[in-house]
């Protein structure tokens, strides 16, 4: 796999904002990539020293359309920890 398929898109939420200054970092990630490859791939495509990675799995939420119900898609998300003397990652423009 590819370093871009790895990583599909950051996570923003308001507690994915607060660790940020903790070097911490939030990603979606494929379902099939595993930690030594997101940790790789951060590195490839930001530039920056990763000291660790934790990954959460989400199973698809049951949702119903009239009598139709089917599941959403399974999720994998990425705490990305930085090193200390690693420089941080850009998510928005200033």
């Amino acid at each position: 796999m590819e370093a871009r398929d790895i990583i599909k898109r950051p996570v923003i939420t308001e507690r994915s904002s607060e660790i940020m200054a903790d070097k911490k970092y939030t990603f979606e990630v494929d379902t099939r990539a595993n930690k030594t490859q997101v940790k790789y791939a951060v590195e490839e495509i930001f530039g920056v020293d990763v000291e660790k990675v934790n990954i959460m799995n989400y199973k698809g939420k049951f949702k119903r359309v009239g009598k139709f119900g089917g599941y959403t898609n399974k999720r994998r998300k990425a705490i990305i920890t930085l090193t200390q003397d690693s420089k941080d990652i850009e998510l928005f423009e200033i």
